[in-house]
């Protein structure tokens, strides 16, 4: 049996400390859910469906250990782990307990749900979007068929899955029922953003500029914008204003680099911040003109609520995750018509008044908040343990025409960390 009503899965928070990498947007959730739950919870930690669970001291610690400095991180894992998994048994009976993985943890690997299974615990996870599944062009050919298993085996074996927005859920839902997968309970929920700073942040002052913020790869559509910039330097010289692109260089990063190494005149109007800690990144957001995500695909879109959240106008892909988060606030635009993205900036520029609408609405606008996503959250898991079984015992076929439930609402002694590969996780 286990001592607490939830087991949380870290395996990817461990990997991130230890790496040192700066935290994507599935690694800010899984840091919530860590502050939400690790009072109740027992830690995870898994390698390729291998899980073991903490005992409630051992969790404690590294909960803990999780929320130091990463410069710090290495010596208490060093210092925990041997002991951690020395009493850290091999068998448990969960007795229904709920495990949470809401990082995409190995969910891929049928030895984790054979061992939720073997443990008795009600596996939940959170799918934060289909986009390997349903823009495989950007992706690669092993992301596609990996996401692939992750989506099956949440629908397939889980108690419950977590959206994180009316859009996603609506995917995940079409993607069951064109596989003739039952389909699990689900719930749609929010995310909230990060905290990037109060009104009292100096804005770093550059004149004139705008901000992308997110991983620089194909699906984000940051050639677009340099395609853009190009003209604009060649149209307005050094009046042209400044784009600054925010985030970690991913797959397909190169032709954004090739472009900015020969494109004519654009290396003195585009910089790229690698690494950006939250109080500079809501410095540069709260300052700029406007937050620019012309991306082909997403499941939630974190920047479009921060930069809200910060009183930042947004022009942004017309995509259903963004019409629905956006509260008809954004401007969107379709992600290949470059000419009116272009006129667009141009008219933010000039105070236009896409811009003076946006900046009025911005005035009343309530960011979601972890706290409203986390008592719906914790009201829906209470339905699921009411429930007189578990739906994600085995697949069955009889089960397909069952309607989900769906909500919305606005160290070294670890297994070592190999390049390219997650330390206790897949990815």
């Amino acid at each position: 049996m286990v001592e607490r009503p939830f087991l949380l899965d870290v395996s990817r928070l461990v990997w991130r400390s230890w790496s040192r990498r700066l935290p994507t947007g599935i690694d800010r959730v899984c840091y919530a859910y860590l502050q939400n739950f690790a009072e109740r919870s027992l830690a995870v930690v898994q390698h390729r469906g291998v899980a073991r669970v903490l005992t409630p001291r051992h969790s404690d610690e590294l909960f803990a250990a999780l929320q130091v400095p990463d410069a710090d991180f290495r010596a208490r894992l060093a210092l925990l782990a041997p002991r951690a998994l020395s009493l850290a048994p091999r068998r448990i009976d969960g007795r229904g307990a709920f495990y949470l993985n809401v990082g995409h943890t190995d969910i891929d690997l049928a030895s984790l749900p054979d061992w939720t299974r073997r443990s008795n615990v009600k596996p939940i996870y959170l799918i934060h979007d289909l986009i390997p599944l349903t823009h495989a062009e950007f992706c690669r050919t092993e992301a596609v068929e990996r996401h692939r298993g992750r989506v099956m085996n949440a629908l397939f074996s889980s108690a419950g899955v977590i959206a994180n927005s009316r859009s996603t859920a609506d995917e995940l839902e079409s993607f069951g029922r064109s596989h003739g997968i039952p389909i699990p309970p689900i719930t749609a929920s929010w995310l909230a953003g990060a905290n990037l700073g109060s009104n009292d942040v100096v804005p770093i002052k550059t004149g004139q500029h705008f901000v992308c913020v997110g991983t620089i790869e194909g699906r984000k559509n940051h050639f677009m914008l340099l395609q853009i910039w190009q003209r604009l330097v060649e149209r307005l010289g050094r009046a042209a204003p400044k784009l600054v692109l925010i985030g970690q260089k991913g797959a397909e990063a190169e032709h954004v680099l090739n472009m900015l190494d020969r494109g004519r005149g654009i290396r003195d109007h585009v910089m790229i911040l690698s690494h950006c800690e939250d109080a500079e990144l809501g410095r540069w957001i709260r300052s700029a003109q406007a937050l620019l995500l012309p991306s082909f695909a997403e499941g939630f879109g974190l920047p479009v609520v921060e930069a809200m959240a910060l009183g930042t106008p947004v022009i942004a892909s017309d995509l259903p995750c963004f019409r629905e988060i956006g509260c008809g606030i954004p401007t969107l635009l379709d992600p290949l018509d470059a000419i009116s993205w272009e006129r667009m900036i141009l008219s933010f520029l000039e105070n236009g008044p896409e811009k003076a609408r946006q900046l009025r609405m911005l005035g009343s606008y309530s960011p979601p908040t972890w706290s409203t996503h986390f008592a719906q959250i914790e009201g829906w898991l209470e339905e699921l343990r009411a429930l007189p079984r578990s739906f994600g015992a085995m697949p069955h076929p009889r089960m397909s025409g069952e309607r989900p439930i769906v909500r919305s609402v606005g160290p070294v002694p670890f297994p070592p960390v190999v390049e390219g590969q997650h330390a206790l996780l897949g990815e």
